[in-house]
């Protein structure tokens, strides 16, 4: 078997919590706000697509792929009234770069600039055809600080990756919330949780359950059929092949030394509480 999928995913949950400690450390939410957004949910929207300009709903919520049309509309167009996607870019880059210095532990400077020169590497293999977010954040110029560099790159590979999960759903036949509903059906995150954050109303989980109960993707009891199971893990596979650039790029050595050097930031994301278990991302700890 390739290597290059088991590694893909190795890979992601390795950088992903460095990526993600936008979206739940309180700082981040207090710098979007500062630039006079309104609340967690426009800063979050705000700052994933704002590499890509003043975008209105209809492309914010294609991208967003799991959350509902309602909690998008909540938040875009409007952020774009109060603050600029530029404002809102400068001000991820520095809040990222300064929250995640006060989680490096003992790591030297040496390993950092090594990390960050393999994540460069690592996410200037990325070809991004079909994949906005990831293309967007890899036209953002890294900054200088070091920490901020890291922050950058394993925000285009995560990206990256998430662009591509997106294609493996919709190749599938799976909608948004049915993605959503199959992950929870999985036994990975629970429904209250997922529905919370993702927006969906009652009915509409259940016209959902309805949908995918018919393709035999689910039982009565809302947990994944053989059939659901399958389909799941050729979502994983599909989604690992489509990340598979970056491992191609570096190698299984290049990349086991960038998982050596970001595990242990993430585990003390994760080991500190900033990151949550579970997790809306469905992150585990690396």
């Amino acid at each position: 078997m390739d290597p290059a999928p088991t590694l893909a995913r190795r890979f992601w949950e390795a950088i992903e919590p460095i990526h993600a400690i936008v979206y739940f450390e309180p700082a981040a939410t207090a710098a979007t706000t500062g630039l006079g957004l309104r609340g967690f949910w426009m800063g979050y929207f705000a700052g994933r697509v704002a590499p890509l300009g003043p975008l209105d709903v209809e492309p914010v919520t294609a991208m967003a792929f799991g959350f509902s049309p309602a909690r998008v509309g909540r938040a875009i167009p409007d952020a774009w009234r109060f603050t600029t996607p530029e404002r809102v870019v400068d001000a991820r880059l520095e809040t990222a770069a300064r929250l995640l210095r006060g989680h490096l532990g003992d790591r030297t400077e040496s390993q950092l600039r090594e990390l960050a020169d393999l994540l460069a590497t690592a996410a200037g293999a990325c070809r991004f055809d079909g994949r906005p977010l990831a293309a967007g954040w890899s036209a953002v110029g890294p900054p200088d600080d070091l920490t901020g560099r890291i922050w950058l790159a394993t925000t285009v590979l995560r990206e990256h990756r998430g662009d591509g999960h997106v294609l493996a759903a919709v190749s599938l036949g799976l909608r948004g919330i049915d993605a959503v509903l199959t992950h929870v059906a999985a036994g990975v995150v629970d429904r209250e949780r997922m529905q919370q954050t993702r927006g969906w109303t009652d009915a509409e989980w259940a016209h959902a359950e309805h949908r995918i109960h018919a393709r035999g993707l689910i039982d009565r009891d809302g947990r994944l059929t053989k059939r659901g199971g399958a389909m799941r893990r050729e979502l994983e596979s599909i989604t690992d092949r489509l990340a598979a650039d970056p491992v191609s790029r570096l190698g299984p050595a290049g990349i086991e030394r960038a998982i050596t050097l970001a595990v242990p930031i993430s585990r003390h994301l994760f080991d500190t509480g900033v990151i949550p278990v579970p997790n809306p991302i469905g992150a585990p700890r690396p």
